[in-house]
C-alpha cells in the first residue's frame, strides 16, 4: 500500500444532516456493500448504525469505522454521531484522522452542532471539505449555506460546483474546474454522465468559476498572476492549488443529495485529490523523560512503532481497542508497551473493521486505523515498541453536566449492573460513575439526558439488568464571591502529644467553573511553617472542595494564598495542618458569600414560522435568554440560552407546541450564577431529599 494514496477521513455534522446516509452511499459506490439500506426504514438499517438502538432511533450513537477503496486509493472512513451528547465520539475520531468531510443541510445550513464540530476540527487542525446535502429539499439554498460557513465558522469557503435545477427538480451539478455538467444515471446514480453545461446555466457557471478562482488565488501567486493577465488556467494548476488551499485551512464546497444518490462520486474524487495523506500531516509526540521535548513521528513502516488507542469497545470475545498507527509496524503476536502503565502486552489478534464486522490481518503499519483484540487499555493510551519511548497528547474531554441515580431492582442485577457501568466508563470518558456517600445511591453523570438514557437502555438490553432510574439532576457548582482573610488555629490536647497548627492567609474568588479550578499559592517566608507541612495545608483545602456548604455541590473558582502561620516543635504534624485547613474551610467558607452556579445550555430550536410566538414565549418562561431569531424559508431558527434545569422533558413539550414539527439541539455554553429565588428552592429541595434519604 502506498502511503501517499491512503486517506483517513471522518464524516461529521449536525444531527439529521445525512452523515450516515452519505456513508452508506460511499460504501455502495466503492463496492463495499451491494445493497443500500436506509437509516430509517423497514430494512436492516444503515450498515454503519450497527447497534439495535441506533436503528430504532434512527440516530448514530457510536462512531463506526470501515475501510473502502476508490480509484485505487484505500480510504479508512469513520462515521460519527451528530448529537452533542455523544460529542466524545467525534472528538476521539478527529484526534486520529487526517481529514474530514463536514456535511451541511442545504436548508438548515450551519447549525449549532456544525459549530461544535468545526471547533473540534480546528482544535486538531484537520483539513476538510464541505458537502451540502439534501439539495432536493424545498428551500435548498447553497449560496446561503456557503455565506454562513464564512460568517459563522470563519472559514474561507467557496463552491466547487453549482446545482442543475433546484429543490425537487435537482438533477445534477456543474463541475466548475472542468466546466462540464455531471448527471447521475442508472438505478442508484452509479453512472456519472459528463455532458455539456445547459445553455441557461452557462453565464452563472462562468461567474461561479471566476469566484472560485479568485478564492483559490489567495493561496497561489502563480494563479493570481494568470488571473490578472486574464490567461487560461490549466485544470492541473487548479487542482494543485486547491490541495494547497485545503491543507492551509480553506473549505471547498460540494453539492448533492445522498438520499437521492446524486453528487457522492465527485465528493469521493475530491477526497482523494485534496485531503491529506498521512505523509502530509506533521505529528509530534512528547518525550516521557522530558515533557518539554517534542519527538517528530514519521509515517515510516521501518521505524519504531508508535500508536494511539483512541476508542475502546467491548465485544463478546473481549475488549476491542481501536488504534491509529503513527509510526512503524505491528505484527500479530508481537509484544508492545503501554506507555501509561509501562506494561508489555501481546497483540494476539489484529483486525480491520467494517462497522461491527471484522477481518483478521497479519500486520498493520504507519497510517493504518485498525483494532486490536484482547488488550487492556484505556481511551487515549499510547503504545510503542519499548518503554518510555513517546507519549501522544490525549484528547480534550468535556465535563459532564447532568446526573441521575440508577439502582438495580434485585440483588442479582447488582453485579451485572456493576459490570455494565465499568465497561461504559472505560469506553466513554465523558460518562462518569460514583456513589453518593450519604444516600449510598449509584449516580451516573454525562453530557445530556439522551446520553444517560442510551446507557440505561443499553444496560437493559445488553446486560438484561432491570434498573430503576431517578429523575435527572443538574450538576451545580458552588463558588465564593468575596475575598476572605483568615487567621485560624487548630489545637487539640489529649494524653501524650497533642495537635497544633496555625495558618494565616486569604481565600480569593477566581474566574472558573471547571472542577479542577483550585489554585494554591505558598507565600510563607522564613520557615514560619516548615516546608514539609505546606502540601498538607493544600491537600486539606483540596479535599474540602467536593462538597460546599450551601447545598453540598463541588466548590470551584477558589484560590488560597498562604501568607503566614506558626507551628509547635512537638505537637505539629502533617495531619494537624491538614485538619486545620479543613476545619477553617468548613466553619468559615459561608463568609465568602458563596453562590450556586448552574449550567447554561446554548439551544437552537427549529420550528415552522407560525409557531415562533409560543416557542419563544415558552423559552422565556423557562428563564431563557433569546439571542437571535432567523427565518429560513417557512422555518424559524431560534437561538437561546437556557438553564439546563429547565430543559428536562423539553423534547415532548416542544413537539406538542409545534404539532410534532419542532426540533432542537443543545450544548453546554457556560456556568452562570443561579438567581437567588431559584437558589433558595434548590437548597430547600436538597434538604428535603436529604431528610427522606436519612429516614
Amino acid at each position: 500500500m502506498s502511503l501517499e494514496k491512503l486517506r483517513n477521513i471522518g464524516i461529521s455534522a449536525h444531527i439529521d444532516s445525512g452523515k450516515t446516509t452519505l456513508s452508506e452511499r460511499i460504501l455502495f459506490y466503492t463496492g463495499r456493500i451491494h445493497k443500500i439500506e436506509e437509516v430509517r426504514g423497514d430494512g436492516d438499517g444503515a450498515t454503519m448504525d450497527h447497534m439495535e438502538l441506533e436503528r430504532e432511533r434512527g440516530i448514530t450513537i457510536t462512531s463506526a469505522a470501515t475501510s473502502v477503496s476508490w480509484k485505487n486509493h484505500p480510504i479508512n472512513l469513520i462515521d460519527t454521531p451528530g448529537h452533542v451528547d455523544f460529542t466524545v465520539e467525534v472528538e476521539r475520531s478527529l484526534r486520529v484522522l487526517d481529514g474530514a468531510v463536514l456535511v451541511l443541510c442545504s436548508v438548515g445550513g450551519v447549525q449549532s452542532q456544525s459549530i461544535t464540530v468545526d471547533r473540534q476540527m480546528k482544535r486538531y487542525q484537520i483539513p476538510r471539505l464541505a458537502f451540502i446535502n439534501k439539495m432536493d429539499r424545498t428551500g435548498a439554498n447553497p449560496n446561503r449555506v456557503v455565506a454562513q460557513v464564512r460568517e459563522k465558522l470563519g472559514a474561507e469557503a467557496f463552491l466547487m460546483q453549482i446545482p442543475i435545477g433546484a429543490e425537487e427538480n435537482f438533477r445534477g451539478v456543474v463541475d466548475l474546474q472542468k466546466m462540464k455538467a455531471l448527471y447521475f444515471e442508472g438505478d442508484r446514480g452509479e453512472i456519472v454522465a459528463e455532458k455539456e453545461i445547459p445553455a441557461d446555466l452557462q453565464e452563472e457557471a462562468e461567474a461561479a468559476r471566476a469566484h472560485m478562482l479568485e478564492s483559490l488565488s489567495m493561496f497561489s501567486d502563480e494563479l493570481m498572476e494568470l488571473l490578472l493577465s486574464e490567461e487560461e488556467v490549466s485544470t492541473e494548476l487548479m487542482e494543485r492549488v486547491t490541495r494547497e488551499a485545503v491543507l492551509a485551512g480553506a473549505t471547498p464546497v460540494y453539492l448533492g443529495t445522498a438520499y437521492k444518490d446524486k453528487g457522492v462520486q465527485p465528493l469521493l474524487d475530491a477526497v482523494i485529490k485534496y485531503l491529506p495523506s498521512p505523509l502530509d500531516r506533521e505529528i509530534r509526540g512528547r518525550d516521557p523523560k522530558d515533557e518539554t521535548k517534542r519527538i517528530e513521528l514519521l509515517p515510516d513502516p521501518e521505524r519504531d512503532f508508535v500508536g494511539m488507542a483512541f476508542k475502546i469497545a467491548d465485544d463478546p470475545f473481549g475488549q476491542l481497542t481501536f488504534m491509529r498507527i503513527y509510526q512503524g509496524t505491528i505484527e500479530k503476536g508481537g509484544t508492545y508497551v503501554n506507555q501509561r502503565t509501562g506494561r508489555k502486552e501481546r497483540f494476539s489478534r489484529i483486525v480491520r473493521m467494517h462497522s461491527d464486522k471484522r477481518e483478521e490481518i497479519e500486520k498493520a503499519s504507519a497510517g493504518d486505523i485498525i483494532a486490536v483484540m484482547g488488550i487492556d487499555s484505556a481511551s487515549g493510551d499510547t503504545y510503542a515498541a519499548g518503554r518510555d519511548a513517546c507519549t501522544l497528547e490525549s484528547m480534550f474531554i468535556a465535563e459532564p453536566v447532568i446526573k441521575m441515580s440508577v439502582n438495580p431492582v434485585s440483588r442479582a442485577d447488582s453485579d451485572k449492573m456493576g459490570k455494565a457501568l465499568q465497561r461504559f466508563r472505560k469506553e466513554d470518558p465523558t460518562f462518569r460513575v460514583f456513589t453518593d456517600e450519604e444516600t449510598k445511591e449509584i449516580l451516573i453523570s454525562g453530557m445530556g439526558e439522551l446520553h444517560l438514557e442510551v446507557y440505561v437502555e443499553r444496560m437493559r438490553r445488553e446486560y438484561k439488568v432491570d434498573v430503576e432510574v431517578g429523575a435527572p439532576k443538574v450538576s451545580y457548582r458552588e463558588a465564593p464571591t468575596k475575598e476572605l482573610a483568615f487567621n485560624h488555629k487548630f489545637k487539640k490536647q489529649t494524653g501524650g502529644s497533642g495537635q497544633f497548627a496555625h495558618i494565616v492567609g486569604k481565600l480569593i474568588p477566581i474566574e472558573s467553573d471547571s472542577e479542577d479550578s483550585f489554585e494554591f499559592e505558598d507565600k510563607v517566608v522564613g520557615g514560619r511553617i516548615p516546608k514539609q507541612y505546606i502540601p498538607a495545608v493544600e491537600k486539606g483545602f483540596r479535599d474540602s472542595l467536593s462538597k460546599g456548604p450551601i447545598a453540598e455541590y463541588p466548590v470551584v473558582g477558589m484560590k488560597i494564598e498562604l501568607d503566614d502561620g506558626s507551628y509547635h516543635d512537638v505537637d505539629s504534624s502533617e495531619k494537624s495542618f491538614y485538619t486545620c485547613a479543613q476545619e477553617f474551610f468548613r466553619e468559615n467558607f459561608k463568609k465568602a458569600g458563596p453562590v450556586l452556579l448552574e449550567p447554561i445550555m446554548h439551544v437552537e430550536i427549529e420550528c415552522p414560522e407560525s409557531f415562533q410566538g409560543p416557542v419563544v414565549g415558552d423559552a422565556i418562561s423557562r428563564r431563557g435568554l433569546i439571542t437571535s431569531t432567523d427565518t429560513q424559508g417557512e422555518n424559524s431558527i431560534i437561538q437561546c440560552e437556557l438553564p439546563l434545569a429547565e430543559t428536562f422533558g423539553y423534547a415532548t413539550d416542544l413537539r406538542s407546541m409545534t404539532q410534532g414539527q419542532g426540533t432542537f439541539s443543545m450544548e453546554l455554553l457556560k456556568y452562570a450564577q443561579t438567581p437567588s429565588n431559584v437558589q433558595e428552592k434548590i437548597i430547600e429541595d436538597k434538604k428535603k431529599a436529604d431528610l427522606v434519604g436519612s429516614k
